[in-house]
Parts: structure tokens; sequence; C-alpha cells
């Protein structure tokens, strides 16, 4: 395997991803934004950020596997929120959980959350990228 996630000694423990990945890999994969469109690009979850988490989690584990890689694979996520505040993190964590069980995955990359004012259409509250790495 081409990731290695780690927690490294004097950085907190964080439950929702590790702090650092290692790439021992030679091919970087990109994964464009992922919002929580379905393959008709019908939105799912309007209104509801935990759905919309999971759908995006879903979307980018079919970006990866279309390029036979999978949440093992990934490097680091950034996850954008449409009017983050910290009250918010339990129903993104609720999203994951249930992306990750339907996945059969507990991969936890380094992940990078900013808030945003909007994204591409206002019935989008997630949007999430990934860049992994493969042998």
């Amino acid at each position: 395997m081409a990731i290695t996630l780690v927690n490294p000694e004097g950085l907190p423990k964080i439950d929702a991803y590790r702090q650092v990945s290692v790439a021992t890999g030679s091919r970087l994969v990109f994964v464009a934004g992922q919002v929580a469109w379905d393959a008709d690009g019908a939105t799912v979850g309007e209104g509801d950020l935990a759905a919309q988490v999971e759908q995006c989690y879903l979307n980018v584990a079919t970006a990866l596997a279309g390029v036979g890689a999978s949440f093992d694979d990934v490097a680091k996520l950034n996850v954008h929120v449409v009017d983050w505040t910290p009250d918010k993190m339990p129903l993104l964590m609720e999203g994951l959980t249930r992306a990750a069980t339907k996945l059969g995955t507990t991969a936890a990359p380094p992940a990078t959350l900013l808030g945003v004012a909007a994204l591409d259409v206002p019935e989008h509250l997630v949007e999430i990228e990934a860049t992994a790495v493969l042998d």
C-alpha cells in the first residue's frame, strides 16, 4: 500500500483523521471536489448536511474506484462546508461515519476543513476533494 497514516507524538490525536500521511507510490490521483449529486446529477439530501457529507464521500469513493483506487490510497482530503460553525461537527461526523460503514473503510487521511460562503449551486452544503497515491 502506498499510504501510511500516522499520528506523530506531540500532536493531538483527532478522531476524524490522522495528522500525517506518508506516500511511497508513484502515481498521483487528484479527485475534483465532489458534491451531493447522484449519478443522474440530482442533489441528494437537500438541507441535510449529514446526508450530503455521506453522498460526497460515496462520490469520492466512486471516482477513486474508477481509476483502481480506494480510500486506503488517499493521502489528503479537503472539505469545504457552507457557513461552517463548530456546532455542525456532529452532522459532518455522522455523514462520514455512514459513508465509511457503507464503504467498509476506517481510513482517516489528513484533512483540511474550510468554511465557505457558497458552493456551485445553492442546495449544496459541502464539497470534498481528494488526493491519492498509487504504486
